[in-house]
């Protein structure tokens, strides 16, 4: 039986403007909800995640020279997008059941820690050590009260290995949780390396949520036949992929564009929110992303999509991973669309594998429940 007294808090990055991010924050919140617990998200706001209009990445951080080129072309993009933030803000405050206090360093959260029966670390890149979040205490659940259940839910680290540096610091602070699952066979692999066992592997919670609910939050924001793009680093190769497509079926091209100008698309938008970008994917023909969960959105709605490579950041693990548990490793592009496979996907095979891992994946969640349940 069911005990809706259980107290459920969950951190992860669900607050940096990030369609994914805020997404997936939403979706192990649902879901818990939906089972009929009492779920919070841990409204934990530290600095390096705080948005910040004059914020700069190492790359352009090397002289003076690059500094100002960066800030004369990014800052004013940013302050056009106040309309596109509104609106995650909006989704935030509306979707988003957060705790009461904002936390804003481990400081915060280890001198008043929120109270729960249970904390899951997770879901997304909180272990990503090439980030100020894999380093940071507060995602390993260091505050947590002894007496509680301290559990992952599908983190990630996002790329295949740690750094020698941070191996003990990651390791020692695994080693306090009590259950643990993260979302890749990679990161499974880092597991075993780090010498923690008993990890298990689970879909991202947008998996845990059926096709109908994220159609019911998808808003429509335009008509026609279309190939959707999301791009997130202005990749040569989409635009090549893109072009290409749009000529061979006689397509519009339609993106979401934010930092980088996608001035090849028919229609671009600049002001999207959650809701947007699902109903972008949910209405196009085809979708060219080398984003995780713009592909995993793809799959949900049963669209046809291609993946690219990251290459700026190594965050491509988790991509290739799900899509060789899927046998769509064919649907990655490479040096261009000639050899990729342009069959149409058997979606029902596609779901068969996600329904088997998202079983094992509730599996997963109701053995942390009993076991607070037990406890309590």
């Amino acid at each position: 039986m069911v005990s809706n007294k259980l107290k459920i808090k969950t951190i992860t990055c669900h607050n940096v403007y990030n369609f994914g991010a805020s997404l997936q924050a939403y979706a192990l919140m649902k879901y818990l909800e939906n089972r009929g617990y009492d779920t919070e998200i841990i409204d934990y706001r530290p600095d390096y995640l705080t948005y910040k209009l004059w914020a700069i990445g190492p790359r352009w951080d090397k002289n003076i020279f690059l500094r100002v080129i960066y800030f004369a072309y990014v800052v004013p993009r940013r302050l056009l997008m106040y309309k596109r933030r509104r609106k995650f803000d909006l989704f935030t405050a509306s979707r988003l059941k957060l705790t009461p206090r904002v936390y804003r360093s481990i400081e915060d959260l280890r001198f008043d820690p929120p109270q729960a029966d249970i904390f899951f670390a997770g879901s997304d890149q909180i272990w990503n050590t090439e980030s100020p979040n894999g380093k940071d205490p507060a995602f390993y659940l260091e505050f947590a009260p002894n007496c509680s259940i301290k559990a992952s839910y599908a983190a990630s680290f996002s790329t295949s290995d740690i750094a020698q540096g941070l191996v003990k610091f990651v390791a020692s602070r695994l080693k306090r949780f009590d259950f643990i699952s993260v979302r890749e066979d990679t990161g499974l692999k880092i597991l075993n390396k780090l010498g923690v066992e008993g990890g298990s592997v689970v879909v991202d919670p947008v998996f845990l949520l059926n096709r109908t609910e994220w159609e019911y939050l998808s808003k429509q924001v335009t008509d026609g036949k279309y190939i959707f793009i999301y791009d997130q680093e202005n990749n040569h190769l989409i635009k090549e992929s893109a072009l290409k497509l749009s000529k061979a079926y006689n397509l519009k091209i339609y993106a979401i564009e934010s930092l980088y100008p996608i001035s090849y698309a028919d229609k671009t938008f600049k002001n999207a929110g959650p809701e947007e970008f699902l109903g972008l994917i949910h209405n196009c023909e085809i979708c060219l992303t080398n984003s995780f969960h713009c592909m995993s959105f793809s799959l949900i709605f049963n669209k046809k999509f291609y993946l690219f490579r990251r290459t700026h950041q190594k965050v491509n693990s988790r991509m290739i991973d799900l899509l060789n548990y899927l046998n769509l490793s064919d649907h990655i592009a490479k040096e261009s669309l000639e050899n990729i496979n342009n069959d149409a996907i058997k979606f029902q095979e596609v779901f068969d594998l996600l329904e088997k891992r998202k079983e094992n994946s509730v599996d997963y969640i109701d053995m942390v429940i009993s076991s607070a349940e037990v406890n309590g």
